[in-house]
């Protein structure tokens, strides 16, 4: 049966009060396990039942914790201690463009990503708890309702509290500040003292780890949006055309599986929303479909939004399928690159990876190969480009900086 596609004139007025509702602070929660706390929550002590769960512990299981671990009823438990035992990570966190945003059912960023990595080495899952404030994420941090906040608070802050921190680039500001990041990001921590502080510390500040750092920075580099003419380009675009297309963006994202504001930054990065574009290469519609991949996704008509934004959806879903064995928080960065380049040129990066004994499914070394080869291979340049100008377009809608 013939689809029959409906469009609904928007006035610009109206335009600009759906994408103010789209973009603005007050209103957009972000896609989190936890909800937003926006309000300061008052100093307290929270972990006695936590101290009533180690104190039932068997006395075997507390002499297998370190000597400095063992405490009575009226002591603070360590913060290492705690998330041993809990095996989890709770971590208060305010979302920017150097701390976290969140996309496709997982939290992703720059502080975000090596947070995880911190957890990964632990043996432990996170808990992000989103706050609307540096204070009230730090103080969050004092009561004992994280064990670790995620920020960039100023020093003053810091010390006004009481609080201990690290700075993530363990003392290179440079190879943040070069890629548009603050330089201050921090993990902040109730003592110094602390074996998570401590551990922290020289996870952050190891030689390798520190070239993992590097390599994350490079791909959350904040610095396509920040000229004049591209942020009033792509704010332009989503009030004029997105109220045309988002109900399409929403349902096929529903239909496959995706967060309907990967498909809008993808749509963007693709024809900037004209859903009559047409490429040198034949390519056409929102999407930009291949005539082949329109007709393997069963797209009739390329120039029709839904069924061209279906297609698009549909075949990212099939990417996402082909690296199952890839960690979820990666996938999506994965399956990006092999929407542009192919499935198999991914997986024959990968595999020159593991043939040198580099992590395969880590997407920083994926994408430091790209940059690092693409003199030599464009295809390498144009999938770098491609995944980073996408996460940085979901990220500015992510995290209202437009």
């Amino acid at each position: 049966m013939q689809r029959i596609t409906y469009r609904v004139k928007v006035s610009a007025q109206g335009a600009k009060r759906r994408i103010s509702y789209l973009l603005r602070p007050s209103k957009r929660l972000l896609h989190t396990k936890s909800n937003l706390v926006p309000a300061v929550a008052p100093i307290k002590v929270t972990r006695f039942a936590k101290t009533k769960k180690l104190a039932q512990v068997s006395s075997i299981a507390l002499l297998s914790l370190p000597a400095e671990s063992l405490m009575t009823m009226g002591a603070p438990i360590p913060a290492y201690d705690h998330v041993m035992l809990e095996k989890t990570l709770t971590i208060a966190a305010v979302p920017g463009d150097s701390t976290y945003f969140a996309t496709d059912g997982f939290q992703h960023g720059f502080g975000y990503d090596l947070v995880r990595s911190y957890a990964d080495e632990l043996g432990v899952t996170i808990d992000l708890k989103a706050y609307a404030s540096e204070e009230a994420a730090l103080r969050a941090l004092k009561s004992g309702d994280a064990d670790m906040a995620l920020t960039t608070a100023s020093t003053q802050m810091k010390s006004q509290l009481n609080l201990s921190s690290v700075n993530v680039s363990c003392g290179y500001d440079a190879s943040l500040t070069k890629n548009g990041l603050h330089p201050k990001v921090s993990w902040t921590f109730n003592s110094a003292n602390d074996p998570l502080s401590q551990k922290a510390s020289y996870f952050l500040c190891d030689s390798m780890k520190l070239e993992h750092t590097q390599k994350l920075a490079a791909f959350y580099n904040q610095n396509l949006l920040k000229d004049a003419y591209s942020q009033d380009h792509f704010k332009k675009t989503l009030i004029e055309k997105l109220p045309d297309y988002q109900s399409s963006f929403e349902e096929q994202a529903r239909n496959y599986n995706h967060d309907w504001e990967l498909l809008v930054a993808m749509g963007y990065q693709e024809s900037h929303l004209d859903a009559n574009a047409v490429s040198p290469t034949g390519v056409r519609g929102l999407m930009m479909l291949t005539n082949n991949t329109a007709k393997a996704m069963g797209v009739s008509d390329r120039v029709d939004p839904y069924q061209s934004i279906g297609g698009g959806a549909r075949y990212l879903e099939q990417m996402k399928a082909d690296f199952t064995d890839v960690p979820k928080t990666d996938r999506i960065w994965f399956a990006l690159a092999a929407y542009n380049m192919g499935p198999n040129a991914v997986k024959g990066i990968q595999r020159k990876l593991s043939a040198n004994g580099i992590d395969d499914k880590s997407w920083a070394n994926i994408y430091a190969y790209l940059s690092e080869n693409r003199a030599s291979n464009s295809r390498y340049g144009q999938a770098m480009h491609y995944v980073s100008n996408i996460r940085s377009y979901l990220e500015t809608i992510k995290t209202q900086t437009v």
